[in-house]
């Protein structure tokens, strides 16, 4: 009987040990936060309530009300246009940069006649006025027979080419609508700063207003696109139809214009560009006035200054824009400026790459004097100039160079010079450039008439020989050569 209540007694104090545990257990839980979820295990009186998070957490970009306030004042640009060529057959009717092209053309109708055909293409743009000024791309409206405006509450507008500018792929249209429109607000290009969050909008593939985000990934990009160009870099996603549609940043305000993409496949891959709207924004005033944009004109064609030819130069830094060839009675002639002098400074601004002159130039107001200054013979010279207007067929474009020998050349007669065009029998004219060789490496070709070799002239076959011949051993040589109407600097790299 004792052993038995010995046993009850044991039992209870276990129980009661346990029960004892299971409580502490269970505060000690409640202070660590030990349950799934964070919260207390069992509920208490006057405990607050879960919220439900916010639409945007703190801290990230509000894309939703970008996107609501600035749909409206995007619009859908269809063109039609005149094929000289005639169709290949049915294609996508995404255009032909659909990637899935090739199956439309299998597995769709049979090619249609050749000859003249009428193409619609699709492009991107947004409001600048409230009278219906549209800013675009030049190439979404170029040649257009038809253009029709599709707006945000869906009605469609023929619109007419008020201004267009194919050097920098800029263009204003006009639709005709009633009542005042919404218009984007324009900011400033040249505060952006890199890693800064942008939205684009847009048509891509004639999805109409496609709002796709991202980050400027560089500013004052040159892709090749002509003396102007000077992009907006993002990884925002823009493709075929994009074209013409704003880039906005997140105050809401316009700050490129969508343009171009780099890619192998005709779809995005994260490498995109805009115009800068400042660019647009100096402009806009002529091309809604006049038409058309007048511009400065120094009459100089120039070139990269490469760290070959800086060597060759003696210059301490390779910047600058590199006079390969000077317009005749033009104001750079005027000026005294010369082939061979580097262009460090215009009108106060320092010229760090030849690239940064075409546009600082195309600024200036016509019949200015302006000073610069050039690096001639290893010295800085100022200079003065008085800007010209650039026509349509001068355009101040930067020559690309490449960069030995394995050259075979021949004196001028006067058989070759008046086959080449040439006004003087004087010179060397390069017959054959071996393949694999530094002189293919530095860009020089059949027919280059060798003007100078490191600024000395080459009249015959002597100087030719000499110059080479004084040449030091693991120094590079910088040749002066005309090729059909310009003249243009090549450095060989020493063997």
């Amino acid at each position: 009987m004792e052993t038995f209540l010995g046993k009850k007694v044991a039992v209870k104090v276990v129980i009661g040990v346990a029960f004892v545990s299971l409580l502490l257990g269970l505060g000690v839980g409640e202070r660590l936060n030990w349950s799934p979820t964070g919260l207390p295990l069992w509920s208490q009186v006057g405990s607050p309530q879960i919220q439900p998070a916010p639409t945007t957490p703190p801290g990230l970009p509000d894309f939703v009300t970008l996107a609501k306030n600035l749909r409206p004042v995007v619009v859908n640009i269809s063109t039609t246009q005149v094929s000289e060529g005639g169709g290949q057959g049915f294609s996508s009717p995404f255009g032909e940069d659909d990637p899935f092209n090739e199956f439309w053309k299998r597995f769709f109708g049979t090619p249609p006649p050749r000859g003249p055909s009428r193409e619609k293409n699709l492009g991107s743009g947004f409001i600048i006025d409230k009278d219906g000024y549209i800013l675009t791309n030049h190439h979404v409206v170029e040649n257009a027979e038809k253009i029709v405006v599709k707006l945000f509450d869906e009605r469609e507008l023929e619109a007419k080419v008020v201004g267009k500018d194919p050097k920098t792929d800029i263009a204003v249209i006009k639709v005709n609508a009633k009542g005042d429109l919404p218009v984007a607000v324009l900011g400033d290009s040249a505060k952006l700063e890199v890693g800064e969050w942008v939205l684009a909008i847009g048509n891509p593939f004639g999805l109409d207003h496609t709002v796709t985000s991202g980050i400027i990934s560089a500013t004052g990009r040159h892709i090749g696109a002509g003396p102007y160009d000077n992009f907006i870099q993002t990884d925002a996603s823009i493709n075929p139809g994009n074209s013409g549609g704003p880039l906005v940043n997140l105050r809401g305000e316009v700050i490129g214009l969508n343009t171009a993409i780099f890619s192998r496949t005709g779809g995005n891959i994260g490498i995109g560009f805009a115009i800068p709207i400042n660019l647009a924004t100096e402009i806009i005033p002529q091309l809604k006035s006049k038409g058309k944009v007048t511009r400065g004109w120094l009459g100089v064609v120039i070139q990269r200054v490469t760290p070959e030819i800086a060597e060759s130069l003696g210059l301490n830094r390779s910047q600058g824009a590199l006079v390969a060839s000077v317009s005749k009675d033009g104001p750079a002639d005027r000026a005294g400026i010369k082939v061979g002098d580097v262009i460090i400074e215009f009108d106060g601004k320092e010229i760090k790459e030849s690239n940064d002159l075409p546009l600082i130039v195309a600024r200036t107001p016509l019949n200015k004097k302006v000073r610069l200054k050039v690096v001639r013979d290893k010295k800085e010279t100022a200079l003065s100039v008085t800007i010209g207007e650039l026509k349509e067929q001068e355009v101040l474009a930067a020559v690309p160079e490449k960069g030995n020998f394995g050259l075979t050349v021949q004196t001028v007669t006067p058989e070759i010079a008046q086959s080449l065009g040439l006004e003087r029998v004087e010179g060397v004219v390069i017959t054959t450039v071996q393949p694999g060789t530094t002189g293919e490496e530095a860009g020089l070709r059949r027919g280059d008439i060798v003007l100078e070799i490191d600024r000395k002239p080459i009249r015959n076959l002597g100087d030719y020989r000499k110059a080479l011949g004084e040449t030091k051993k693991g120094r590079g040589l910088l040749f002066l050569v005309r090729r059909g109407e310009n003249t243009l600097f090549l450095a060989l790299k020493p063997s």
